[in-house]
């Protein structure tokens, strides 16, 4: 049973919005940002590649936790995907690598070949093991049953060709590739079959609502990690079509002069990506930030606007400021 799915992480439609928004003196940066991007999109596809093999396992014996967040006094840590049985606690880290992949005991690091060319990255057992530390830490912080804990390493790509030194029985029990999860999972349980000890239903759901209440997401802060102001943003609202900007607003209608499209609701991805770039607030009236972001020469057109998304809103007529946030989620 999935007791909490995946969610796209901040990150990818802060990126997403940024690129088509980069100010032209900040151009050179696009190839970072890009990079950035689908990396990130990259692992969040190799998170949820794992979701088919584990629909073959009874939904009744096992609770999945997807993209967890969790705090110690000291540290934040994530783990990609958690999976309880009765018995123990599976803890799993997903790694979305393609071509051949060496993982090197003695120096501790993960190296990946592909089309020639070689590249470290992080190594993953350590990566796991420094997650199961902080979420033993975490449990014990938090005054919960103290658990047994298994883990491994899953290679979401299918082509990905994984190679380690020989007699490395150690690294070959912990990585495999999603494909053979189910019968891996089977395996750890049938391994901890002399356990006696039992986590009962009261126990269990006291865990889980613990990890539901605490779990926090990542915000980042895309103008500050890349060193953009917010008044240099390209601003205006962007042709769905085509991509030309700024639409202009005549009769009711966002009107593209380029490919002649229309469209009533242009403007609501361009105040998410307000919401997504600058703050989660706007205001209007006085401050004249959506009038200014939407590219409108009349405050009233941005007011009937904002006031026709049916969106919270506190404060005076004056200085009246609009909550965004539904929009991150559209």
């Amino acid at each position: 049973m999935i007791k909490k799915d995946h969610q796209t992480p901040d990150i990818i439609p802060k990126l997403t919005a940024l690129l088509q928004r980069i100010p032209k003196t900040h151009q050179h940066k696009i190839p970072t940002i890009t990079e950035d991007l689908r990396i990130r999109t990259a692992g969040f596809q190799g998170e949820k590649a794992i979701d088919y093999p584990l629909s073959f396992l009874n939904e009744k014996d096992y609770y999945i936790f997807h993209g967890l967040r969790l705090q110690t006094k000291s540290h934040h840590f994530q783990i990609d995907t958690l999976i309880f049985t009765k018995k123990l606690v599976i803890l799993i880290e997903v790694k979305n690598i393609s071509g051949t992949i060496y993982f090197d005991q003695e120096f501790k690091q993960l190296i990946q070949t592909k089309d020639g060319v070689e590249k470290g990255y992080s190594y993953p057992l350590t990566q796991l093991d420094r997650q199961v530390a902080l979420f033993q830490e975490w449990l014990k912080l938090n005054k919960l049953p103290k658990l047994k804990l298994a883990t491994l390493v899953v290679i979401s790509n299918s082509q990905s060709i994984i190679r380690t030194a020989p007699n490395s029985n150690s690294i070959n029990q912990r990585v495999i590739h999603k494909e053979d999860l189910p019968m891996k999972i089977r395996q750890i349980e049938k391994s901890h079959s002399h356990i006696s000890e039992t986590l009962d239903e009261k126990d269990m759901k006291k865990i889980f609502k613990c990890l539901i209440k605490q779990h926090s997401s990542l915000e980042t802060n895309v103008l500050e990690r890349y060193q953009i102001n917010e008044h240099e943003l390209r601003k205006g609202v962007f042709c769905p079509r085509c991509e030309y900007f700024p639409l202009e607003r005549i009769k009711a209608n966002w009107y593209c002069p380029q490919c002649k499209h229309k469209d009533k609701f242009a403007h609501i991805q361009a105040l998410k990506d307000y919401s997504l770039l600058i703050k989660p607030t706007i205001k209007n009236s006085e401050a004249r930030e959506a009038r200014e972001f939407l590219v409108l020469n009349s405050s009233s057109t941005a007011n009937r606007l904002l006031h026709g998304m049916n969106l919270q809103s506190s404060g005076g007529n004056k200085n009246r400021q609009y909550d965004l946030t539904p929009l991150k989620y559209l």
